[in-house]
């Protein structure tokens, strides 16, 4: 087929032909609902099939659920394809088979154990918010290592999840790219059309689906990705942390999927998070004891839950730890727990000038859980097994950066740089009062 021009009688849409132009090894797209995302992959791996130097080259199309891949995408590859002299259709397999060898398959994410032992040249994974998290990193990537294939992430935001994650990834790695269209911006919808939606949805519904807005899937999410975003952009000068205590946060892992976590926070700034995965307890015990030391914390909060045999360890080896029960009485009579009352000072504590590292994981884990009110008017914060029931992963990030809030620090007499032999006395924790 050298040489030979076909036309496919696919016509892209402005913005459609500069993301071809602009797809690197890994890319990610956000895109608005009915911006024509699942033609534009469709055709980026038919080009890629017919233009393949690889032998027995490989493409695949994954949908959340294998009917819905075959419902969605089936049609257009047929319907774009019949140009190309010679190629065939398998209907039971739903691929189709170009004359170089070359071959465009569809998948269900509901069923990874049909891609497993495949390699893939390309492979399109749409709506990967739908999906479970591990399809990606178990079954997806692996598959993209033999050829050094590339990947290209489609979607609509449906909360912070993992689509978000790796929109967060492309954004700060130059090898990935990533970008936003908005209903608003392309063109391919109408504005008296795009006005007529907005008056028959809710607010939330028009951000999330047509304006491209992560955290518009709920309306009683704590902590918005507006507040991270700026919290993540401010930078502490080391001269406003003279004398504030030094607090580690340590969340334990519950389960195999969890993580643990130590996060160091002194005034308003939060240091990048260490996060540990498949630690066991001595282990952690060891990184915590080493962090506390090099660091010289003034005060170690630990989540009780599953944090027992890291706990009695750390006073075994003389250090003063303080346990965090996330499901003890609040200190104020309007919090259902502790945990509430924590992630609460925390909303308190960015909306009024925290800064936090431009961690990814760090930043979704903020903005994942929601919030209620019981029976008693006392507010109530998402639980993680909740989130889990969402199919969203633990905010163990979240969860530590929390701890750190957790009581009052005692008051401590330190040197400050530059006034040699003179003593301040240190705030406490809770240095920005929100309750002020």
């Amino acid at each position: 087929m050298t040489g030979q021009v076909i036309d496919t009688g696919y016509r892209p849409r402005w913005f459609q032909r500069e993301i071809h132009s602009r797809l690197k090894r890994f890319s990610v797209l956000v895109l608005h609902r009915r911006a024509g995302k699942t033609v534009l992959a469709v055709n980026q791996l038919i080009h890629s099939a017919l233009t393949a130097k690889r032998p027995d080259a490989r493409f695949g199309y994954i949908a959340p659920y294998l009917k819905q891949s075959k419902s969605i995408a089936w049609d257009y590859v047929k319907t774009y394809t019949r140009a190309v002299p010679g190629v065939r259709y398998n209907e039971s397999e739903l691929a189709a088979d170009f004359p170089n060898g070359a071959r465009v398959r569809l998948f269900g994410a509901d069923n990874p154990d049909a891609m497993r032992g495949l390699y893939f040249d390309g492979v399109v994974p749409d709506e990967v918010a739908d999906m479970r998290p591990e399809t990606w990193g178990e079954v997806i990537r692996p598959a993209l290592a033999d050829r050094k294939g590339w990947c290209l992430f489609i979607g609509t935001p449906k909360g912070m999840n993992q689509f978000y994650e790796l929109f967060q990834q492309g954004q700060n790695d130059p090898a990935w790219y990533s970008a936003i269209y908005r209903a608003d911006e392309t063109g391919a919808i109408d504005a008296e059309e795009l006005e007529l939606a907005r008056r028959a949805m809710s607010d939330a519904q028009f951000r999330q689906e047509f304006l491209c807005d992560f955290a518009a899937a709920t309306d009683n999410t704590l902590i918005t990705i507006d507040v991270v975003t700026a919290a993540a952009a401010r930078v502490v000068p080391e001269r406003d942390l003279a004398g504030l205590p030094r607090i580690l946060g340590v969340d334990v892992a519950r389960f195999g999927d969890d993580r643990s976590v130590i996060q160091k926070r002194q005034g308003f700034a939060a240091h990048p998070p260490q996060v540990i995965k498949g630690a066991d307890n001595m282990h952690l015990v060891g990184l915590v004891a080493q962090e506390a030391v090099a660091w010289k914390a003034n005060a170690i909060f630990i989540d009780a839950g599953r944090g027992e045999g890291v706990i009695d360890r750390l006073r075994q080896l003389g250090f003063q730890v303080v346990e965090v029960n996330f499901g003890a009485r609040a200190t104020h009579s309007r919090f259902v727990n502790k945990r509430a009352e924590m992630w609460s000072d925390m909303a308190a504590w960015l909306a009024g000038g925290g800064s936090i590292p431009n961690e990814p994981e760090l930043k979704t884990d903020l903005c994942v859980p929601t919030y209620s009110y019981d029976a008693a008017n006392r507010f109530k914060l998402e639980s993680k097994d909740e989130i889990k029931a969402r199919g969203l992963r633990s905010p163990d990030l979240g969860d530590a950066l929390a701890l750190t809030f957790a009581f009052p620090v005692a008051m401590t007499e330190v040197y400050l740089p530059g006034e040699a032999g003179q003593k301040r006395t240190a705030m406490s924790v809770h240095d920005y009062n929100p309750f002020e």
